[in-house]
């Protein structure tokens, strides 16, 4: 299982209740801060941390003065509008001081929904994390209405962890833990220490309710856990009260651990190996070669590309002879492909008429 001391890559989920005081509505800037001491901490020792973040609605609807109780849809893509400046500035300013840059990354359900932007999101991502930034990632509540959304921000962490092939994502919640009841209404409610497997009798014990300020209940929270083990990264549930949340899971806080039996490596390698290729790549010995080192395939070492493929589709990758090699994940259409055969990365552009990516298959997406 793995651990956040040893976890490459970890997301983290905060939701509105821990950032934003339920009573004076305005941000709880000594926790921020603490959190701020804990992401620095994970990546002195060399993790990529992103932060999924919720609040921005309950900032703004303060700084608007609006009158507690439900928003309309419209007040509320306004308060959101309001408060995604104070949030992110809100972490701009704790982590400053730790020398980390921020990102501020806004999507929607349709984001992860339609392929071309799902892949254009991620590429963001890894980019952000190769240079060293810590994505604030959210909903856009400006324009997500209810049939283009997440609607929590524990489903759309469990999304953004498998998008950035995290290892660990950790839900900061309220409770401590995932209970075998409400521990708030029944006295003989047990922590679950660690879930091996989500079973339907797990599923019944999560409930639907959550706190004021909080949209989502334990009930998407299994869900999260769900979609983040099914892909190799591990997920836990911990109490997000104490000023350094993080550090106290690593100091022995109770929490509840979901874990993963494979790698999010190996799942990815898995589901690409998985699918129907709707096209091939032919490529010569010099690429074979370098694919067998662990290298990208680059236009310059294809020598055919055959079928109606478009850009993330599933190729299967031939050799010169004819043999299957493996799969991968097209970067380019196939018509893009066919026009950029044999072509090194510095003349790729000149052939398509703008500036593109230089792999044809990137080795994160391929699967020999």
């Amino acid at each position: 299982m793995a651990s956040l001391t040893t976890a490459k890559t970890i997301v983290i989920k905060i939701g509105s209740a821990l950032l934003v005081d339920g009573g004076s509505g305005r941000l709880r800037a000594a926790w921020v801060r603490g959190l701020a001491e804990d992401v620095a901490m994970l990546r002195a020792r060399g993790a990529r941390v992103v932060l999924v973040s919720s609040g921005a609605i309950a900032l703004g609807r303060h700084a608007l003065d609006l009158p507690s109780g439900a928003l309309s849809l419209e007040r509320s893509q306004a308060s959101a509008a309001v408060g995604q400046i104070r949030l992110a500035r809100a972490y701009e300013e704790a982590l400053a001081p730790h020398g980390v840059t921020t990102a501020q990354v806004l999507v929607t359900l349709e984001d992860s929904a339609d392929r071309r932007r799902y892949l254009n999101s991620r590429a963001t991502l890894a980019q952000l994390l190769g240079l060293g930034c810590v994505p604030i990632v959210n909903e856009n509540d400006t324009v997500a209405t209810d049939e283009i959304r997440f609607g929590d921000n524990d489903r759309l962490a469990a999304q953004v962890a498998v998008t950035v092939g995290a290892d660990v994502l950790i839900l900061l919640s309220d409770v401590d833990g995932f209970y075998t009841a409400d521990p708030r209404t029944d006295a003989g409610a047990r922590r679950l220490d660690r879930i091996d497997e989500i079973t339907p009798e797990i599923e019944a014990m999560a409930g639907d309710a959550g706190s004021g300020l909080s949209k989502g209940g334990m009930k998407t929270k299994v869900q999260a856990a769900k979609t983040a083990v099914g892909q190799g990264c591990a997920m836990v549930i911990a109490a997000g009260a104490p000023l350094r949340p993080v550090q106290a899971i690593e100091q022995g806080a109770p929490v509840s651990w979901f874990t993963a039996r494979i790698t999010p490596r190996a799942a990815r390698k898995r589901w690409i190996a998985g699918m129907k290729p709707q096209g091939t790549v032919t490529v010569d010995a010099g690429a074979m070669g370098a694919l067998g080192q662990g290298k990208s395939l680059l236009p310059a070492g294809v020598t055919a590309a055959e079928g109606a493929f478009g850009r993330g589709d599933p190729v299967a990758i031939l050799t010169p002879d004819g043999r299957t090699l493996g799969q991968g994940l097209a970067r380019y259409s196939a018509a893009e492909a066919r026009l950029i055969l044999g072509c090194r990365s510095d003349g790729i552009e000149a052939r398509l008429g703008y500036p593109a990516r230089a792999a044809l298959i990137h080795r994160d997406d391929m699967a020999l």
